[in-house]
């Protein structure tokens, strides 16, 4: 009897509920979120670049360097950095996708 309700509390793992939601459905402010865990020193000179121009996930991997200086980040060192952390972000999801795909058999 004990043992059926501590099995009661423990929720049964459920990969797709646990995932964090997906870059093409990120508001400007999980784009903040984003950019302050993995940017935090360019956050606190162009984080209020990014919400002036309402970067939402979709575009975010979308940005460039040359995107990124019409926002008015100049230094090309700066925008370099930013690029390298969006990169990865669009690695991540690329990966992400693939691998849904590949769950769901439609990648043959």
């Amino acid at each position: 009897m004990i043992l059926e309700d501590n099995q009661s509390i423990i929720k049964p793992r459920n990969s797709r509920a646990a995932r964090p939601k997906v870059v093409y459905q990120w508001t400007t402010q999980d784009v903040q979120k984003w950019f302050r865990r993995h940017c935090y020193d360019y956050y606190v000179l162009y984080g209020e670049k990014f919400l002036q121009h309402e970067i939402i996930g979709r575009a975010l991997i979308r940005i460039n360097e040359n995107q990124l200086y019409r926002m008015g980040i100049t230094n090309p060192d700066h925008s370099q950095e930013i690029c390298r952390e969006i990169l990865k972000l669009r690695l991540k999801t690329y990966i992400l996708e693939f691998r849904d795909l590949e769950r769901n058999n439609l990648y043959d």
